[in-house]
This record gives C-alpha cells, structure tokens and sequence, in this order.
C-alpha cells in the first residue's frame, strides 16, 4: 500500500480482428492453491484509506457500519470493513502483543468487531510482514510494530479479536521475490493454525519491484495486489508505477486473467468510485471493468455521502451478479486493436458477460459475435448491464461506446462451444500456457493439470486449437524444423496455427506436418512443446480429458 505515498510523500461498425499488446511472460504456475475455505467469490466490501488514510478512529468505522447498512449495500454483499494503517498503538505490549491506539479505539479492537459483527458485517485489519507498517517505513506514524517475528502472535490475536480479514502489506524496497513468498507465507500459515477462517489479502508491491504479476500468488493467499497504488485518475501514463490510473492498471491485470479461481483472485486494487478526478462515463467503465475482472469491489469512498450517482454505480445489481458469479472466472481478453477492446467472462448458468471497452478519445462502435465470446447457435438475447434493456441477436454483440464506456452486456441463449484439456501419454501432465499469460508468443508447456483457463482448449472447423477464445496453438514464426517451439498467439488462420488430431493420439502440425511433441522426452512441470518428426513415441501422444 504504497498509496501512503500520495498523503505521505506528498503525490465502425466494424467487427474487430484485435491484436492484444505484448506483456512480457510470467512464471508457471503453482501446483497448489491455497484452500482456506473463504473468499469463493471476490470479496465486497469498504476500507478506511482512499478518502481517510491515517485519520481514522472508532466513531468513524461504526457510522460507516451503519452506512453499510441503511443503504443496502451490505445487502447486495459489501460484507467486509477493512481498518487500514495506523489503527494500532504505536508499542505492543509488555509481552509483545499488538494493542489497539486507546485515543482513536477506546473499545478496543474486539469490541469493534463485535459491533461490525452484530451488524451482519465482517471485520478487516491492516498489518505489514517486516518490521513497518507503511505509515511508520514513510515517518507519518510513530513505532515499528509490523508482525516480523511475531506471526503466530499476531495471527492469534487477530484471531481472538474476530477479524474475518487481514491486509499484509509488504511496503519494503527489500527482499527477493522468493523472500516475500517465504515471509507472506509464515502469516498464511499462522492464521491457518489459528482455526479461524481469515481472507488473506497481500500486497507485494508496496515500495518494491512489481512482483505481483510476476507469479500465481494462490498458493499464498486469496487476493494478491498485482499493481501499483491505485489513484483517481483514468490515466497516469504509468506502466506498473505509482499511482495507477484505471486504464493503466487494466492493462496489466487483464493479462493475469488465467489465475483467477474461487479462492484466489487478483486484485487490482481497491475502488476509487465517487472520489472524483473521474466523470460519470469513467467512473462506470472503472466499476464496469472490476466486475468483469472479478476484482475484490472493495469501496474506498465515504459511504455516508455518496451522491446518487455513485450509489447507482456502486449498487449495480446486474454487475455484482457478474462479479460473484460462483465460478470464479476472470473475464478473458477476445480482443484489442488499442482502442476498441473486448473482454468475456464465462457465467455458472451458461450466459457470457461481454464488456466493450472503448479505449480512445472519441465515440467508436465496437463489435464482436457470440462464437468469438465461446457460444454457438442462438438467437441471443443480449441484457444491458446498465440500462437492463434486452435485445436479441443472431450472433453479432455491437454498441456504440463513448470515450473512455463500457458497454457490459449479459448474452444468454445458444450452448457453449466445448473445451477440453489436452494431456500427454508419457507425462501425465496437461497442455498448459506458460504462467497463464495471454501475451503473444507465450510458450506452450506441460503440467500437472488442472480446471483453470490456462489449460483449457477449444477445437474448431478449421482445425485451430484456441485458449483464452482469442489464442491460437503456434508453430513459432511458421518453422518447420524439428525443435521449432510451439507459442500462443492471436488466431489468424495460417497454416502454422492448424492442427490435426490423429488415431494414434498424435497431434500432427499441419503446416510443418511434424508432431507436437514434448522436448527431450521429459516428464517434469514447465518442459516445453516444440514440433520435431512424428516417431510415434510416448511424448508424442495425446487424449483429450
């Protein structure tokens, strides 16, 4: 939560053939998740810092409470209040646990959470992995009462006060990747032991290198952050620096969309809905966007005088529903051309959440059709998210979307084209996107397979083998030779990117007429594919699963 920073330091109709911008490839994924048992769906909610930072206390929680409340937005499943920085007295205790700052809680901390408690609510808390809280690294709050060597403690204690939810911000320039997943651990498995089911929430990012997007977190924890500091602005210019404007923190989170399950989500950040620096069309497409994206809808606004605008905003129906969808899905990108992008996002019921996105600065009809989003047959019936006018359709999903819109239409009707996993006879292991990445020219590898997007294959008529709904299976650069190595890129009906399934389960590329094959013959997580001449041997064979 390096957002200390900003109070600290001080600051066409056209149908789309869309190409999506290079990001660079991630790590593969872990083989385990972590399966605590809460955060199945994003989690909704509010937290203390976008409006309030450090000038927090407990008569300000308990009228937001309240707020929560009499507006119904507990109702439609805004169910967490987040305490953030600076709850806590700037000394632990004579036997080294967290107190409570008596001036701004005179309750105390586990009578606050008794009254969110008594209110339908869930209890949230902020605290950092190293010796600082970000507030006390930048020198706004006095102490240095982070949890470092004090993990099973605090854990315990938060867990005897009744928090439902804890914030761990690493807010350091120190340490390794491999560090934060050791030390971001320790407190995984502290609030496991405590017994109590406790969303876990990190930040990697905070004053360090962006390692969020750098690896599936899910076996960490359930949300992880995987940009810099959100700000309210639609655009900063930043890439993954501090702070975020919304389209900016879009295009690094769209890209991730393969990690995202119930239990495990990424989290671009909480909302800056009703803070202004935005217009109305912007603040939209910002709540828009997060829904689809099933990001944690955490509100950062004061809720106890919200205009009506953004209560419309923030109370959403339609949206939310997308959002919670029990599936857990993050919408996947079918499409960018830098100003028209489209994103799909696969429903429990069988209905597809499509979101136009219009990128640019002028008025633009976007355009995609219902076997680019995953459906098949029809009619279709299209729900505008916002508007809830229905409409009906052969196959085209088209509107006219102002600058910096989101258009969000629920498309029901039609049966979903299948997908399948593909898993190799030698290995045991299943054809698998490389970090689940969505960029071009990601390498194609085996693992332990599993359900998420990654791993999941869609075979057409003209014999391509699509991920993501817009990916395609790849011989690199159209080669022929044996070794040649075997990516994603975006479907575009060449030769090098049709494949033929053949009976004795080999997969011939049809453009270099070689086998897919796995290299060196080896069995182990993250070997990758390549073409080499068909021999008929074991990491040559395939089935569908």
């Amino acid at each position: 939560m390096s957002r200390k920073r900003t109070r600290l330091s001080l600051a066409l109709t056209v149908m789309l053939t869309l190409t999506t911008g290079a990001v660079a490839a991630v790590p593969p994924l872990p083989a385990q998740a972590l399966e605590n048992g809460v955060g199945r769906t994003p989690p909704m909610g509010w937290n203390t810092w976008n409006t309030f930072g450090c000038n927090i206390n407990e008569t300000l929680i308990k009228q937001t409470a309240d707020a929560l409340v009499s507006s119904g937005m507990r109702d439609l499943g805004y169910q967490y209040v987040v305490v953030d920085d600076c709850w806590f007295d700037p000394n632990r205790d004579a036997a080294g646990n967290l107190q409570a700052n008596l001036s701004r809680f005179p309750s105390g901390m586990k009578a606050l959470g008794d009254y969110l408690h008594a209110r339908n609510l869930k209890f949230g808390l902020y605290q950092a992995p190293l010796d600082k809280t970000c507030a006390q690294y930048f020198g706004s709050y006095p102490g240095a009462t982070g949890s470092l060597g004090h993990e099973v403690q605090d854990a315990r204690q938060f867990a005897a006060w009744g928090v439902d939810y804890l914030k761990y911000d690493w807010c350091s320039p120190t340490g390794t990747i491999d560090d934060q997943v050791r030390t971001f651990a320790k407190m995984r498995d502290a609030l496991a032991a405590t017994g109590r089911p406790i969303l876990y929430s990190i930040n990697p990012n905070s004053i360090h290198e962006k390692t969020g997007p750098q690896r599936d977190w899910g076996d960490v924890a359930n949300i992880w952050r995987t940009t810099e500091d959100i700000t309210n602005a639609w655009n900063t210019g930043q890439t993954n620096g501090y702070p975020m404007g919304i389209q900016n923190i879009v295009n690094v989170n769209v890209p991730l969309a393969g990690r995202a399950r119930p239990g495990a989500f990424n989290d671009p950040d909480m909302m800056v809905v009703g803070r202004g620096g935005m217009n109305d069309t912007e603040m939209r497409s910002h709540f828009a966007l997060w829904a689809v994206m099933a990001a944690p809808l955490i509100a950062g606004n004061d809720v106890r005088a919200m205009d009506s605008a953004t209560s419309t905003i923030m109370k959403n129906q339609n949206l939310i529903a997308i959002n919670q969808d029990p599936l857990g899905l993050q919408a996947t990108q079918i499409g960018n051309d830098g100003t028209r992008r489209v994103l799909a996002k696969r429903l429990s019921n069988g209905d597809v959440a499509v979101a136009l996105f219009n990128q640019g600065g002028s008025t633009t009809t976007i355009s995609t059709t219902a076997s680019a989003i995953g459906l098949t047959g029809g009619p279709f019936t299209l729900r505008d998210a916002w508007t809830n006018a229905v409409t009906t359709t052969t196959g085209t999903i088209s509107a006219s979307v102002p600058s910096h819109g989101t258009v969000v239409y629920r498309v029901s009707g039609g049966t979903p084209l299948p997908s399948t996993r593909i898993q190799g006879a030698g290995s045991g292991r299943c054809l698998d996107v490389n970090g689940a990445s969505q960029a071009n020219g990601t390498s194609v590898v085996i693992w332990d397979c599993h359900q998420q997007a990654n791993q999941q294959w869609t075979s057409t008529t003209a014999g391509e083998l699509r991920v993501y709904g817009s990916k395609c299976l790849d011989v690199d650069r159209a080669g022929t030779a044996d070794g040649t190595a075997v990516i994603i890129w975006d479907c575009n009906g060449q030769s090098n990117q049709r494949w033929r399934f053949n009976t004795d389960g080999s997969i011939t590329a049809v453009g270099a007429n070689k086998c897919l094959d796995v290299a060196g013959n080896a069995t182990a997580n993250g070997t990758r594919l390549q073409i080499w001449t068909c021999t008929g041997a074991a990491n040559q064979r395939w089935s569908r699963i």
